[in-house]
């Protein structure tokens, strides 16, 4: 636990990154999953690969575009479910070095961290690609029910180790790497079918300080072990809740917070869709940033970008406007955990030791209630993005409400104001230590 609780400590006070799904399903871009929706056979799939030529692919732009919208870490799916890798593996050819010379994860760590960024893979546990993988029985293969492989005969022994080969590869050829994030277990998959233990015990012994997601055990709706009295050896460093913000965040069975992350899209799909027109704006992704925080949690926003390497710019511009808050009010996430108080009607808290932040989304009637905080601990009210001291607002009007401190946005207690910022406007209180 001790152990634990240092390794995520970064990852704790980052709160904010960006996570990067792409492929060779950006070239038919119907999604990261489209081998298995569609049922395509391996043969034909891997034709992709004679496609791939990202001529745009450049990790660099990605990497300022990530900065500049505040994010602190990213990840890439160095390989996923479809088999195809995105770096020198040499335990495979179908790989991006062979489809197009480039050892593209190489190239995006490398980018990501002369910007200061840390850095993490993602790395998928199936395979759909490998012939050893199960395929008739198996829940999520393209090849699932298929009649031809019924009886087929797999030694799965043989594909966990290209497994754990090519994990190896990754954490003994790439320098230091922040996160591993893997993906995922179901069914009977999970834990110590995929030697969990021992493909831990190895990483750790490569970076004992890389965090690891809880998917060797788990997936996007469930935890695992991480918040059981007794979380295994490959319990994982945090929770990955999918594309949905936990009421109350996670905690354990002793109702002590878990690290976790949303991991979620900026529309509705992780791979390249440029049917997908479904995208979540800037306002109402900075609001699930400041709930993921306000409840002990991390975002990691997703973009997936199209067969050439290219983000498209509906993302860019979201990211952007992301970024013009973050530079205003970043300090109200980096750094803060939940502030301990019960959410109030116009917004959330989020905190930093005994700095209080009010993160108000509506616009009051008059002044604004500070629920649940201490009247009298009360040193300074300011708004955060330019230091404006903001007025008490008790008055007249508050009279019959003497325990709860008001402010008011102008001159006058009892009239109402517009918010300085609609999105999210931030009040900074200092209170007595």
């Amino acid at each position: 636990m001790d152990e634990r609780r240092e390794r995520v400590r970064w990852f704790c006070h980052d709160r904010f990154g960006l996570f990067v799904h792409w492929g060779l399903y950006a070239i038919p871009g119907r999604g990261e999953w489209v081998m298995s929706q569609e049922h395509i056979p391996a043969a034909e799939y891997e034709k992709l690969a004679g496609q791939f030529q990202p001529g745009d692919y450049d990790p660099a732009r990605w990497a300022r575009m990530a900065k500049k919208a505040g994010m602190r870490y990213a990840v890439l799916t160095a390989k996923h479910h479809d088999g195809f890798c995105l770096f020198d593996s040499k335990l495979t050819d179908y790989t991006s070095m062979t489809a197009c010379g480039r050892d593209l994860v190489r190239e995006f760590l490398d980018a990501f961290r002369a910007e200061g960024l840390k850095v993490g893979l993602y790395y998928s546990i199936l395979d759909w690609h490998h012939p050893d993988y199960p395929k008739f029985h198996d829940a999520n293969h393209p090849m699932r029910g298929n009649e031809a492989y019924r009886d087929e005969r797999i030694d799965f022994d043989r594909y966990l180790r290209y497994m754990h080969g090519q994990v190896r590869e990754l954490v003994t050829n790439y320098g230091r790497l922040d996160l591993l994030w893997f993906d995922f277990s179901y069914g009977e998959m999970r834990g110590e079918k995929w030697r969990a233990t021992e493909l831990v015990s190895m990483v750790r012994a490569h970076q004992p300080h890389v965090l690891i997601d809880n998917r060797l055990e788990a997936s996007g709706e469930g935890f695992g072990s991480i918040v059981t009295e007794s979380p295994t050896a490959y319990a994982g460093d945090f929770a990955s809740p999918e594309q949905l913000i936990p009421p109350e965040g996670v905690r354990n069975v002793r109702g002590e917070p878990v690290p976790w992350e949303l991991c979620t899209t900026i529309n509705n799909n992780w791979g390249y869709v440029p049917g997908d027109t479904c995208y979540k704006d800037a306002p109402m992704l900075i609001r699930k940033l400041v709930e993921c925080v306000s409840k002990g949690g991390n975002m990691i926003l997703n973009v997936g970008p199209d067969p050439e390497g290219r983000v498209d710019e509906r993302s860019v511009r979201v990211l952007e406007q992301m970024g013009q808050w973050m530079e205003k009010n970043g300090e109200s996430i980096y750094g803060c955990d939940s502030a301990g108080i019960p959410k109030p009607e116009w917004g959330r808290y989020t905190r930093r030791g005994n700095t209080l932040y009010a993160h108000v989304f509506e616009q009051p009637i008059g002044p604004l209630a500070l629920t649940g905080v201490d009247k009298d601990a009360i040193l300074s009210v300011r708004l955060l993005a330019d230091g404006t001291p903001v007025r008490r607002g008790e008055g007249w009007v508050t009279s019959e409400y003497k325990s709860i401190p008001f402010v008011s946005f102008g001159e006058v207690s009892n009239y109402s104001y517009p918010l300085p910022d609609s999105t999210d406007t931030v009040l900074e209180i200092t209170l007595k230590a």
